[in-house]
């Protein structure tokens, strides 16, 4: 079974070490194209797969399309390939474009997993949604979850919430790369040299969101096994309510899955 990347940028990168680092598919097996050559060039190097001579070649050439490119560039994409899928497995990684509306951009039956991915995957930390059309099989949902698995976790869920995903999955990274960013900041007011300030914020971030995940607990519960009578930590939540940080993050988040939802 081949597999192909229209699009090699970070996202792609990532799905690829994934697939090789866990012998899902040989380097030899996986193609890639993208509109900046360096970009092939570069996976192509980094990994040691195969450049395509071009999309529609690409999708000639494997079993597996995944469309690695940015949410404006679909439209163009398909109306490129859509005569050269023929009984492939097409995968997507875009925000806002609905299995309808990817169905109707090929304009025929064609196998589509919708997918939502999160940057960790570059870590090997990802977190991906994926929903399917009626024309998946189960064999197909089980390849596309060998691919998805390479690189973290994921979870086959319904449509209607992958919105929600983007807000809580796809876009939170950067979110929290903020509240890292404003801890490390105050530790270094408070008089921590800066790397060792981001160390201790990231140790803390990881610890706690794999406490959430192993524990089993409640984040409320958690939260308050931290918060003793009195404390240092009280007044910090007692703080960062008054300042709206709970409300912050929702507002936030409704933001995203209403742009998610328009694009």
């Amino acid at each position: 079974m081949k597999i192909g990347f229209i699009g090699c940028g970070n996202m792609a990168s990532a799905i690829m070490g994934g697939i090789i680092k866990e012998k899902v598919f040989a380097p030899a097996d996986i193609y890639g194209t993208d509109a900046l050559a360096a970009a092939a060039d570069k996976a192509a190097e980094k990994f040691g797969i195969q450049k395509a001579d071009g999309n529609v070649a690409l999708v000639k050439a494997v079993d597996i399309v995944v469309l690695a490119v940015k949410p404006q560039y679909y439209q163009t994409v398909i109306e490129e390939i859509r005569d050269a899928v023929d009984g492939q497995l097409v995968i997507t990684i875009a925000p806002g474009k609905t299995l309808s509306w990817l169905a109707d951009q090929f304009g025929k039956d064609v196998r589509i997993v919708r997918t939502m991915p999160n940057t960790p995957a570059m870590v090997g930390c990802g977190m991906t949604a994926m929903c399917c059309n009626e024309f998946v099989t189960e064999a197909d949902k089980e390849t596309a979850g060998n691919i998805l698995g390479g690189f973290g976790d994921y979870e086959i869920i319904p449509e209607h919430v992958m919105d929600a995903v983007v807000a809580v999955s796809g876009s939170s990274p950067a979110y929290v790369f903020m509240m890292i960013e404003a801890m490390a900041d105050a530790a270094v007011m408070g008089g921590m040299p800066r790397q060792q300030a981001y160390k201790f914020a990231a140790k803390a971030v990881e610890g706690s969101a794999a406490m959430v995940s192993e524990l089993g607990k409640h984040p409320g519960e958690l939260k308050d096994m931290v918060c003793s009578p009195a404390g240092t930590t009280i007044e910090a939540v007692r703080i960062l309510e008054e300042k709206g940080f709970r409300s912050a993050l929702i507002e936030c988040m409704i933001g995203c899955m209403d742009k998610a939802a328009s694009m």
